[in-house]
């Protein structure tokens, strides 16, 4: 006869948890209103200038009303080129990287996103992000997902779990504290529930910044939302992101494209790609390869690409009908 162990108890949350917990569970429980015409959100993080706007504006022609685009141009305020993105900048706020300011500005264009109940996924680019596929191809990939693409991944590694404080504790334990990229798109009760967090946001303010205790530098950027959504909604995310960075070069910052880089056979081999990857930051350097999962069945896994430098533009532009045919 085996031993049997009743469950380990779980732990009592405080009452602020309650509270947020009834409230975020409200929200994702409440089914959608879908309007007539659902339209995506592409949400532009940016210091000042779109070097890419021509191309956008390439990717958005002939789909009027079926997205929206709002850009938060922290230091600059840009030249436009596009119709598309003549008076959609909203009211910005300096933005230092690895800092909240960060995430504040993300919560910034999800605030004013969701004004426009129309809008039922939102995504998050950077100045230096390119389209991989062609417009209808993202609308359906996104609209028609049943997740967000929402990275988030468990590394014990001292770019992982070495940023947490327990400090954080006890909303947050370290069991529960992920990393991930900052680029997502998600559904709009997950834009919804961004904002009406209180209580892990503010633990992340607070004790996730550069420069904590010991010297460890922790950056909410990487953390708060691949944390907030392991807690609170493991379920309903896909865990990688549809964004396309390379890090194979081991720097602190990704591979930058440069003109010569950018070639038909570059694009397809990153179109190509079916398998998420991330690479622990201990000392063993594990491997962790998923494969891209969209409603259960294998697919490419991105949508969006980085980092391209501004120089790439003439080729991408020549390139782009074909590679996005691909």
């Amino acid at each position: 006869m085996q031993n049997w162990l009743p469950p380990a108890p779980s732990r009592e949350l405080t009452d602020d948890e309650i509270a947020s917990r009834v409230v975020i569970r409200d929200i994702l429980d409440t089914p959608p209103v879908i309007p007539k015409t659902p339209k995506i959100a592409f949400m532009f993080l940016t210091p000042g200038a779109l070097p890419f706007e021509k191309l956008w504006d390439k990717f958005f022609q002939g789909h009027e009303g079926k997205f929206s685009v709002y850009v938060h141009a922290s230091k600059d305020k840009p030249v436009h080129f596009s119709r598309y993105f003549f008076d959609r900048e909203i009211r910005s706020e300096k933005v230092v990287w690895g800092t909240i300011s960060m995430v504040d500005a993300e919560k910034r264009l999800l605030a004013n996103a969701l004004k426009d109940h129309d809008n039922q996924h939102f995504v998050l680019l950077s100045d230096s992000c390119i389209p991989l596929r062609n417009f209808e191809y993202v609308y359906n990939y996104l609209l028609y997902t049943n997740v967000s693409f929402v990275d988030s991944f468990e590394d014990p590694g001292p770019h992982g779990n070495g940023r947490y404080s327990d400090r954080m504790l006890p909303e947050v334990e370290k069991k529960d504290f992920r990393k991930g990229a900052q680029w997502f798109t998600m559904k709009r009760q997950h834009a919804i529930i961004i904002m009406a967090d209180s209580l892990y946001y503010t633990k992340f303010r607070i004790y996730c910044k550069p420069g904590m205790e010991y010297g460890r530098n922790c950056y909410s950027d990487e953390h708060y939302l691949p944390t907030f959504f392991h807690i609170l909604d493991p379920a309903g995310i896909a865990n990688w992101s549809v964004t396309h960075v390379d890090w194979s070069e081991g720097k602190w910052h990704p591979k930058s494209y440069r003109s010569q880089d950018v070639t038909y056979d570059l694009m397809r081999k990153i179109k190509s790609i079916v398998d998420s990857v991330h690479v622990t930051s201990d000392k063993r350097k594990e491997i962790q390869i998923r494969p891209c999962l969209w409603n259960g069945n294998q697919r490419p896994c991105y949508l969006f690409a980085r980092k391209f430098l501004p120089e790439t533009l003439d080729n991408l532009m020549a390139l782009f009908s074909n590679y996005t045919s691909i």
